[in-house]
């Protein structure tokens, strides 16, 4: 008897990232395959609808939510988890708004991501538990954001931010 494992896509621009992600599905039993933009996992997933996709919210060709909202259209029932080094309360309410059953700021590892769809598949969405980050830790998540959209130039971010150089250099070493 033939048995037909669960798929998993992993749309991930980070090459080393997504093959330690694909083999370690592989490993726990998935058929998983990885692509490493939102184009070629949207054409992926209209040759073979998977069960499940982890999409990155930062990918090279477009939003990671464009990619869940394509997903979602080409097979509503594709449960799906949002990866992202930069959390927001409003990406992730929009990805979960759009489909996504959960929402993980990297780093990750695979075993995290697994409970995120058991989790999700088994929970109704008010069920879901709410992790509400601080003040401080969206502060540095949007300076980091800004950082990495100036190419980590901190006089740029800086400006960008209205602030002084060195007080944002001192705000960033400070992790929430």
């Amino acid at each position: 008897m033939t048995r037909i494992l669960p798929t998993i896509l992993v749309v991930e621009d980070d090459d080393a990232f997504r093959g330690v992600l694909v083999r370690a599905f592989e490993g726990r039993g998935y058929d998983a395959f990885g692509v490493a933009d939102g184009a070629a996992g949207i054409a992926a997933a209209r040759r073979d609808s998977p069960e499940m996709a982890v999409v990155d919210l930062r990918l090279p060709d477009q939003s990671g939510l464009d990619v869940v909202r394509e997903l979602k259209a080409i097979d509503g029932s594709t449960a799906i988890v949002v990866l992202t080094g930069y959390g927001s309360i409003a990406t992730a309410l929009e990805a979960v708004r759009l489909g996504a059953l959960h929402y993980l700021t990297k780093p990750t590892d695979p075993d995290r991501i697994i409970a995120a769809f058991a989790r999700g598949l088994s929970a109704r969405p008010r069920d879901l538990p709410i992790e509400t980050p601080s003040l401080a830790r969206v502060e540095w998540e949007h300076m980091n954001r800004v950082l990495t959209d100036c190419g980590g130039n901190v006089s740029e971010a800086a400006r960008a931010l209205n602030m002084h150089r060195r007080s944002l250099q001192r705000k960033l070493a400070r992790r929430p």
